[in-house]
């Protein structure tokens, strides 16, 4: 049995010989060679297989019994985009003393398949024989939903700026270029548009910002004491001042409410967009309901339902409506609110799901646990 550990993992673990054929234990740890989640594969210091794990097989589709004590150039036979034979090209074992492996490559298996290629050099001392080749392998299908994710998201973005910024363009040249042709409800419509249109480029902004921040890891939650249930009389006014019929909304509070401590903005934008939603995409009455809850950690906590009484969701889109570009509809919108949403929920400790209301439409509730300012839990 030989130790080997993986270029840039922490994991290490015991391969097993050509001859065993059974999965090694990592030192200390009961972990075997097939857990690791990317292929590993390993060659002696005469070039032949002596690990071959369940990734590296799904993701080359060999068997490792197929693979084990066979030359690594013929149980691995990769090429480059050229269509060269990849391992007479890097020579692991007859180039240069000082390499100590490869950098991760897109390399091809039998059949053009793409995957991610790269390896260690073991050398028992520098300048040494090669003692053996730790080579990781790694499907390309995550990589390219990342790339698929980010085309996505550069499309929108550019269709979503496009409208509004040829708006304010517009306008503003046509009121340089023809001032005092306009009467002054001329010039007030128009400058109330481009206030509007720039509301909506500072909006999709600040929503890139959030993405940001939700996929790596830094949204900031800076708690205070927050009214929930005044938060949302207080969305409900900002509609009805709008235009919306009183009759629209109805909130229900029940009684014995926790103190919440949350971020009150971002609390405010997760109400925003919820009420958002059903009134564009919903019909009927839109209920809100502020109820005491508990936690999926056993926690006091407070949920707030946002229901109307529309067509709802279809049942197998479900599963997708917090994902980045979901639509309920065509009713204009970026497909990235709700996924914002669930981040923010999620920062806060909280949970969010998606399902049928009573009377048919479509029902939203998150709950955020009790919480406690950062002075506190720091202490």
């Amino acid at each position: 049995m030989r130790n080997v550990r993986t270029s840039g993992s922490a994991v290490v673990g015991t391969c097993p010989t050509a001859s065993s054929g059974s999965p090694g234990t990592a030192n200390g740890f009961g972990l075997h060679a097939d857990d690791l989640p990317d292929g590993l594969v390993v060659a002696d210091a005469a070039g032949r297989v002596t690990c071959f794990n369940a990734a590296a097989a799904r993701i080359t589709a060999v068997h490792p019994a197929e693979a084990l004590g066979r030359p690594l150039e013929s149980a691995l036979p990769l090429e480059d985009l050229d269509g060269r034979r990849w391992w007479p090209l890097t020579d692991p074992y007859g180039g240069l003393t000082t390499r100590t492996g490869q950098p991760e490559r897109n390399l091809l298996l039998p059949g053009g398949r793409q995957v991610l290629v790269s390896a260690r050099y073991v050398r028992e001392r520098p300048g040494g024989p090669v003692v053996r080749v730790v080579i990781q392998l790694r499907g390309t299908e995550a990589r390219r939903r990342t790339e698929r994710s980010h085309a996505e998201l550069i499309a929108t973005v550019a269709h979503e700026l496009r409208s509004p910024l040829t708006s304010v363009k517009g306008f503003t040249a046509t009121l340089l270029a023809k001032w005092e042709r306009f009467t002054d409800d001329q010039k007030r419509l128009m400058l109330e548009t481009v206030d509007a249109d720039a509301d909506r480029v500072t909006r999709l902004i600040a929503e890139l910002l959030d993405i940001s921040r939700i996929d790596s890891g830094r949204l900031e939650v800076r708690r205070q004491p927050v009214d929930m249930a005044a938060a949302v009389r207080r969305h409900v006014e900002a509609y009805t001042r709008a235009g919306l019929r009183a009759d629209r909304f109805r909130v229900e509070v029940a009684e014995g409410l926790p103190a919440l401590w949350a971020d009150p903005d971002k609390v405010d934008q997760v109400l925003g967009n919820l009420l958002e939603n059903a009134v564009r995409h919903g019909e009927g009455t839109v209920t809100i309901e502020v109820t005491p809850a508990v936690t999926k950690a056993r926690t006091e906590g407070t949920a707030v339902t946002v229901s109307d009484e529309g067509p709802g969701i279809p049942e197998e889109s479900m599963a997708r409506v917090f994902t980045r570009f979901w639509r309920g509809s065509k009713r204009g919108g970026t497909g990235l609110g709700l996924y914002i949403v669930k981040g923010i929920v999620e920062a806060h400790g909280g949970t969010i799901t998606v399902g049928r209301a009573a009377r048919g439409g479509a029902q939203f509730r998150f709950t955020l646990p009790v919480g406690a300012p950062a002075f506190l839990t720091q202490a």
